[in-house]
């Protein structure tokens, strides 16, 4: 399996690099530019980046369902020319839940395979991660992106629903032949759950690591960030993706002090500094 440097040893920074038209925070900027993409890899990879995860289907609120072709047309010129100029300098994930995307991004360059649903939504993934001996992460979701937000959001318990869909993906995996130091966990912050439910999963993230499994967090620039801010500062209007970064930091110390390893963020330069100080206080 591919290992990832310094995994344990340092808090992770997964910087996000979205290629798609409608991401929630910076869709567009990257899509339709192969070079301006892998410009901002290089950015991110001076900025502190340890992993770079490559999107090319937005799961926001609300967001449509593109097919696999056009998400492949997205990522893989990226990651081709990332490894023709970058050799293997930097560590790619693919972020997607179809097995031929992950199975062609693998094939390419990529790393790591970050899933959102784990094999939910398409269960072959599972297979292609078997073959491969990459790294998954497993990040949570209840419902699908597209209605995910919508209606009365009901959990029992939040943390047991998420245990216990890790512990049903992290069987089915091993099932189809991975081995169980391939899986990493994710909460699923913002995907299927309201602002009080994603306060409550960081404020008890340190109950994953019973599962003896690395934790990454992913909060960067989320709705639910900017409802806490209007909430707690009586704001008339939510603020702005670019008004989030302090609110989104706070809650990512929580987390690291709680047990999260990997970091998930679309502000790699400012996260870094930040963590590189809060790494200070866990040793």
């Amino acid at each position: 399996m591919k290992k990832i440097p310094e995994l344990g040893k340092k808090t992770l920074l997964l910087g996000v690099l979205n290629l798609t038209p409608d991401s929630f925070s910076d869709g567009g900027e990257y899509f339709q530019s192969v070079e301006k993409a892998v410009a901002r890899a290089k950015q991110m990879i001076e900025e502190g980046a340890d992993i770079i995860d490559l999107g090319g289907e937005s799961t926001r609120p609300g967001s449509e369902r593109i097919n696999a072709q056009e998400e492949l047309n997205r990522v893989l010129p990226v990651i081709k020319l990332i490894r023709k100029e970058l050799g293997n300098k930097i560590l790619l994930s693919i972020d997607t839940y179809k097995a031929i995307v992950a199975k062609e991004a693998l094939s390419a360059g990529a790393d790591i395979i970050n899933s959102l649903g784990g094999f939910l939504f398409d269960n072959e993934l599972a297979d292609i991660a078997a073959h491969f001996r990459c790294p998954v992460i497993l990040y949570h979701i209840k419902g699908e992106p597209g209605t995910m937000q919508k209606g009365e959001i009901c959990y029992k318990d939040v943390l047991a629903e998420i245990m216990e869909f890790f512990g049903k993906q992290i069987e089915y995996g091993l099932q189809k032949g991975m081995k169980r130091k391939q899986f990493f966990l994710d909460p699923g912050i913002g995907f299927g759950k309201t602002v009080m439910q994603n306060v409550e999963i960081i404020r008890r993230l340190n109950e994953f690591t019973k599962l003896k499994l690395p934790i990454v967090i992913g909060v960067s620039r989320k709705s639910h960030l900017g409802k806490l801010l209007q909430q707690e500062l009586h704001l008339k209007e939510n603020p702005g993706t670019s008004e989030r970064l302090e609110a989104g930091l706070a809650e990512t110390a929580v987390a690291v002090l709680n047990g999260a390893v990997i970091v998930r963020t679309h502000d790699v330069a400012e996260t870094k500094r930040f963590l590189s100080v809060l790494d200070l206080f866990r040793k």
